[in-house]
């Protein structure tokens, strides 16, 4: 099959075009046949290297974690799926590979396409949509009457957060640029803070929660945004020792961890608030939670531009220039 491949990690290196083996397909995977996938600033950071700790994969690699596409095998034990059916996900931890022809995928981790979307539509969805929601659901346990700031709100994961945001019944506030402060009206953001002429930290009071995705400034000035009580979480880094458990990190990699998040779990502490870390995972229940939010309008996919297949590496570096307004999708069929 075609597929673009990493041969080694490197800053503004590019993905090699090449003919690589189908992967083998386990007993609780389906083969999905890839008729589009999202581009993710995972993809880019992964590339670099800026996940060896974290994420020590083996290389040649794949790149890719978002899919849309058909099934077109499945496993022994897999019995939610069946040949044809049209679905979407995103790939595990150490399956990933959907910069390719055909990609295996758990049957945990997938999810039916929502009806009324296209395949490019449905392939932008997975990773920032999960993101969002184990953010704001799982973590953050976001209420009615709540408020939330959600940074970066003309990204991939901010467009989607701040429609759940305002599905749960929170006050949302943003930041974007002028040019984005129409889109992110229109997704239904209250607040919307223009971070080229204004300065969060002198607008935002008392708020529930913060979603973090921008530098470590950033972060330290969100504490001072919450009130006694609330919730920080980021996507951003730095990991705390909470998620080296959970991946079961070796010992160094933890201590790695508890020294990087050190001075903000002490911050967060001493202002009442709790700081978390998130790295989002794969879940097909989440997403068929997700999938009814699409089937019913509540929710709708926001997507810069759709490359195809050939421009994998264009795609992926008009990602890391930060100004897409929502996802960015390689079309494969």
């Amino acid at each position: 099959m075609k597929a673009f491949v990493l041969d080694r990690y490197r800053k503004k290196g590019a993905l090699r075009s090449a003919d690589v083996p189908t992967p083998e397909l386990r007993d609780d995977e389906v083969l999905v046949q890839v008729h589009a996938a999202g581009v993710n600033l995972l993809d880019s950071k992964i590339k670099d290297g800026e996940f060896k700790l974290i994420l020590p994969y083996r290389l040649p690699l794949v790149l890719g974690h978002d899919v849309a596409g058909m099934v077109v095998k499945v496993g022994p034990r897999v019995r939610k799926f069946k040949l044809g059916d049209e679905v979407y996900a995103r790939a595990d931890d150490f399956r990933i590979g959907t910069f390719a022809e055909f990609v295996p995928v758990r049957e945990a981790s997938l999810a039916l396409k929502p009806q009324g979307l296209t395949m490019e539509e449905a392939a932008s969805i997975p990773l920032v949509a999960l993101t969002a929601w184990q953010a704001l659901v799982e973590k953050a346990n976001l209420k009615k009457g709540q408020k939330v700031f959600i940074q970066a709100g003309s990204g991939g994961v901010g467009t989607f957060a701040i429609q759940l945001a305002k599905h749960l019944g929170a006050t949302v506030a943003t930041t974007t640029s002028t040019t984005n402060a129409a889109l992110v009206k229109s997704l239904g953001a209250d607040i919307v803070i223009d971070y080229k002429t204004q300065d969060f930290e002198d607008v935002l009071r008392d708020y529930d929660v913060v979603l973090n995705s921008q530098d470590g400034k950033t972060l330290q000035k969100s504490l001072r945004v919450l009130k006694r009580g609330g919730k920080l979480i980021t996507i951003s880094g730095p990991p705390d020792p909470d998620f080296g458990k959970e991946i079961a990190a070796p010992g160094f990699v933890k201590l790695v961890m508890r020294l990087l998040s050190f001075g903000i779990r002490r911050k967060a502490k001493s202002r009442g608030v709790a700081f978390s870390f998130l790295f989002m995972k794969a879940n097909g229940s989440q997403l068929r939670e997700i999938t009814r939010l699409f089937d019913a309008g509540l929710i709708r996919p926001v997507m810069d531009r759709v490359f195809p297949f050939e421009s994998t590496n264009e795609a992926l570096t008009y990602v890391e220039t930060g100004r897409a307004k929502g996802k960015v999708v390689i079309s494969i069929r």
